[in-house]
């Protein structure tokens, strides 16, 4: 009967450790999620704010200069800037050897 009561006691313990690690798993994945939402919304103002300036300095060259003009400066810094971005991601992602 000894043995039969000091295995329910440790099904018990096991129990009540599940159940607190549930408890700070659904939290952690709580904390998770809207750390996930807050970067999908900065990201989202990140590439708005981004598209506001390149429309501004393309208002701005399109007053100094013909239309056609900005468009070509304001497309070829943008893209500058993409293969100035990808370029710094290659390098921090690139398999040190």
């Amino acid at each position: 009967m000894q043995i039969l009561t000091t295995l329910l006691d440790i099904v018990t313990a096991f129990l009540r450790l599940l159940e607190a690690e549930g408890r700070m798993l659904r939290r952690s994945v709580m904390n998770v999620g809207w750390a996930l939402a807050c970067i999908g919304i900065t990201f989202i103002l990140m590439l708005v704010a981004v598209g506001f300036f390149l429309a501004g300095i393309y208002q701005y060259v399109a007053a100094q200069l013909s239309p056609a003009t900005a468009s070509l400066i304001v497309s070829l810094l943008t893209i500058a800037l993409a293969l100035l971005f990808a370029g710094i991601a290659r390098r921090l992602t690139a398999d040190p050897k």
